[in-house]
Order: C-alpha cells, then sequence, then structure tokens
C-alpha cells in the first residue's frame, strides 16, 4: 500500500472518530412519560398521559432506620429500583449491576441510588442494613428504602413504572421488574434500563455522564 493511500486512509479513519464522539456528545435524553411506556408497567389512571409526569412524593425507612422523602433526591440525578432480600434469582444480577453504577459515580455529590423492597413486612432496616453492606453500598449514596406498603406499591406503579400486577392476587400485590429507572433533577424519567444485562447498564452509566454535562 503506497504512501498516500496509507494517508488518505488514515485521515478518514481519524475524521470518522472525531464524529463519532462528536454526535456521542451532542446525544440528548429523551424524557419518558406514561403514554410510551408499555401499559403493563403503568397505573391504569397514567396510561394515557402524554407530558409533564414527575415522581411522586412519598415517606420511607433507609437502611439506618431513618426516614427518607423526596427531599433527599432534591438536586440529584439518581437511579430507581425495585427487589428484595430473599428474591432467588434476578435481584443478585440486579444489585451487582448497581454496584458497577454507584462504583462509576461515588464521587459526585449530587448523585444518589434508591432501592425499594417489594417486601416491606420482611424487609426491616436491620435486614436491608446487612443487604446494603453484602453489595458494598455506600452511606449516602446508595439507599434502602422501606415502608408501607401501598406508598411502594404507588411508587413502583405510578412514578417509575417498574412493576406489573399479580393476576388473581390483591391490587398491592405485585412483581418488581429488572428496571433500573434514571431520574434527573427535575424528578424526570430520562432512561429505562435492564439491570441485569452488562450492556445496558453500561449505556445507563454513559447516560449519567450526559446528563451530568447537561446540568453544567
Amino acid at each position: 500500500m503506497n504512501t498516500r493511500l496509507v494517508g488518505l486512509l488514515v485521515v478518514t479513519v481519524t475524521g470518522m472518530i472525531i464524529a463519532y464522539f462528536m454526535i456521542q456528545d451532542q446525544r440528548q435524553l429523551g424524557i419518558y412519560n406514561p403514554v410510551k411506556i408499555d401499559e403493563k408497567l403503568v397505573d391504569q389512571s397514567l396510561q394515557s398521559k402524554m407530558s409533564g409526569h414527575r415522581i411522586g412524593s412519598f415517606q420511607l425507612t433507609d437502611q439506618f432506620g431513618d426516614v427518607i422523602s423526596e427531599k433527599n433526591f432534591e438536586n440529584k440525578i439518581y437511579v430507581a429500583d425495585f427487589f428484595f432480600t430473599t428474591c432467588p434469582g434476578i435481584c443478585i444480577a440486579m444489585a451487582k449491576q448497581m454496584y458497577r453504577v454507584q462504583d462509576a459515580f461515588s464521587e459526585h455529590d449530587n448523585f444518589a441510588i434508591l432501592s425499594h423492597t417489594v417486601q416491606p413486612e420482611i424487609d426491616t432496616p436491620e435486614i436491608l442494613d446487612e443487604y446494603a453492606k453484602l453489595y458494598e453500598a455506600k452511606p449516602g449514596i446508595w439507599f434502602f428504602a422501606t415502608g408501607d406498603r401501598q406508598i411502594i406499591f404507588d411508587l413502583a406503579r405510578k412514578s417509575y413504572f417498574a412493576a406489573t400486577l399479580e393476576p388473581g392476587h390483591e391490587e398491592t400485590e405485585m412483581v418488581h421488574t429488572e428496571n433500573f429507572v434514571l431520574v434527573d433533577k427535575e424528578k424526570r424519567i430520562r432512561g429505562i434500563y435492564d439491570g441485569t444485562s452488562t450492556r445496558d447498564v453500561d449505556r445507563l452509566i454513559e447516560d449519567i455522564e450526559i446528563l451530568f454535562h447537561d446540568y453544567e
């Protein structure tokens, strides 16, 4: 291959790489509203809502027995999910992937993780604290929350859209999904990811970086 052709190839490849990163830098995250989300995950009262969705207010108890609310997440980008400590399946994979997210942003003061138990009768603060230590959750960054079942149910179905109803059971019996939900500082949903997938969690980490850049 002659020198001129090699030079042309290098310029072309370099240009493609620069263009790729320019596109990545310019990528904007969407805003998720109920009408665009799988209706199985959305409370019937919200399924037709086209705009203006925000995470609702709440009051729960964390792994240290402290009361937490939406105010703990003011001016923060955070990731939410739903799980239970005795889950033998996807929760283990989710916790390991969430640790990766924590590790990527542990130095950011305006980042947090909020994991809600769907078995509040079993998952007391003491049990959540043991679970948090098992996955090396950092205090002040990764919160594990328990509390009133109806509040958790409403958050899952009306705020984060991360649970389906259990067929033939009481209304507040739900099946949590593997979804990680990315929430911005305005309490808007900016992404939904498979929390058991390394590739999807890589995408989540990239999207969090984009949000931080947007707030600069």
